[in-house]
């Protein structure tokens, strides 16, 4: 959490690799997969799959020549999950519906979709892989708040159901409420860390009485941008 521009999308995407730290150290289940003492920069292609993203404009964030079921399927096909392709229809349609969408949306494209119903669209692509780590980078900064709740309910749910860690990034105290651990930003640098189970009353007035969303207290990383 923390003002815009303090480094919150930026220290995210460092700790999943787009942007590529240039000291520190990364730990994935314990291992390292950044270490910059260790000389330490392991090939991300097979932990792709086990991070995700959840983007902040869906419009930008979706392929509008593509299909919402080529969309969402495209991570089974990169990853190699899901081969057989009744199996990953079947697999398409359902979390569809999960995301309360109906099961002939995955014949539309982008364009044809509400902001609301675009970002139901980008979290089933996130979670479609059934991934270990979340990336929502501020998901709902462009939505109503009724859609803003009904995403965040989406997202808490598939976090506790598939037992997943959801990095969130949020400049808003009442989004960030929902997470169990809160990592304050400012300027680049970690200035708090709040164990929110310790805290209960900052979301007793939440929708969801049992937040499930979880932040790793990052230590503060340099940084350059690798590009696309």
């Amino acid at each position: 959490m923390g003002e815009s521009g303090c480094g919150k999308t930026t220290l995210g995407r460092t700790v999943i690799r787009l942007h590529e730290p240039t000291s520190g150290k990364i730990l994935y289940k314990g291992e390292p997969i950044y270490d910059s003492e260790k000389k330490i920069a392991v090939d991300m292609k097979p932990y792709r799959g086990k991070m995700q993203l959840i983007f902040q404009d869906p419009s930008a964030s979706l392929d509008p020549r593509m299909t919402v079921g080529e969309i969402i399927g495209e991570a089974l096909d990169i990853h190699n999950i899901c081969p057989d392709k009744k199996e990953r229809r079947e697999r398409i349609r359902a979390l569809l519906a999960e995301v309360g969408l109906n099961t002939e949306h995955a014949n539309r494209f982008p364009h044809e979709f509400s902001g609301g119903q675009q970002q139901r669209v980008g979290i089933a692509r996130a979670f479609i892989s059934r991934p270990d780590i979340v990336f929502a980078d501020e998901p709902t900064g462009n939505l109503d708040s009724k859609a803003t709740f009904q995403v965040m309910d989406m997202i808490c749910s598939f976090a506790r159901d598939f037992h997943q860690t959801v990095i969130l990034v949020s400049h808003d105290p009442e989004m960030a409420s929902y997470a169990h651990h809160i990592v304050t930003l400012l300027n680049g640098g970690i200035i708090r860390e709040q164990h929110m189970e310790k805290e209960r009353g900052l979301y007793e007035s939440n929708t969801i009485s049992d937040p499930v969303l979880f932040v790793e207290p990052f230590r503060r990383l340099h940084y350059r941008n690798v590009g696309n």
